[in-house]
């Protein structure tokens, strides 16, 4: 199993090295919050720290934007017959879903740290302790997973374009502005805030948050890890269940 995703893993790689542009594409608008949305928030709150409170909900941005529509082009290998030809072959079914995944985290990690270089351009105070950083990389990368995952599932579950891009819409602005990604929880509605408890993005925010700010807290972090890794866990087990039933 592990040389089949590695074997897939490295195709994929491949097709987005000769097509950097769609990965390049899917950051405009994270660059657009943090570029315009930063500065007009900042003056909107009176904070001169508003930039490093909003860096690492751009980057949670990144990854929804960046992994939620990996199932696009899973739908699209099922449409062309390409995953049928897959399944005639030796290659483990689970390799299937695992690498198309791990590509998706993979390449979230990528804008993100593009999404950090920019940010530190515009004077944002990230703490670039490579410790840290790794820290942070690892709950993006976790949180690529779970959405990759999640968006694979659906595409096999729904077998149609259009119901998931809605679903694709409906898990990324929502989700973020239902959590504190962009504003302090204090700022919150006390509704939004108990919705704010059942939202992945609350841990993966803060716990991302908790490692590149200034003042880093761990058992923040070790709190936020946990439950990235439970989320990506069940959503990788349930997408590649999905993928088994399909086919049996």
């Amino acid at each position: 199993m592990m040389a089949d995703t590695w074997h897939l893993f490295n195709k994929y790689m491949i097709i987005t090295l000769r097509m950097p542009m769609w990965t390049l594409f899917t950051l405009i608008q994270p660059l657009i919050w943090l570029i315009i949305f930063g500065q007009l928030f900042g003056r909107f709150v009176q904070s001169e720290h508003y930039m490093d409170f909003m860096v690492p909900g751009i980057l949670i941005m990144t990854v929804l934007f960046g992994s939620s529509w990996s199932g696009v082009s899973l739908l699209r290998e099922i449409s062309a017959g390409t995953v049928d030809k897959m399944l005639v072959s030796p290659v483990s079914r689970v390799a299937i879903v695992l690498s198309r995944v791990l590509h998706s985290a993979v390449q979230v990690i990528a804008q993100a740290i593009i999404i950090l270089i920019v940010a530190w351009a515009m004077g944002s105070s990230i703490n670039f302790n490579p410790i840290y950083l790794v820290l942070g990389m690892l709950v993006v990368f976790l949180l690529g997973v779970g959405f990759a995952a999640l968006s694979n599932g659906f595409a096999i579950t729904l077998q149609r374009e259009e119901p998931l891009v809605m679903i694709g819409n409906m898990m990324t602005l929502p989700l973020m502005f239902f959590s504190s990604a962009l504003v302090p929880e204090q700022f919150m509605p006390d509704w939004i805030q108990y919705a704010s408890v059942l939202n992945p993005i609350t841990y993966a925010v803060e716990a991302v948050r908790a490692v590149i700010s200034s003042s880093p807290d761990l058992s923040l972090y070790v709190k936020g890890f946990v439950v990235m890794l439970v989320f990506a866990g069940a959503t990788l087990a349930w997408a590649v269940t999905a993928f088994n039933a399909l086919r049996d």
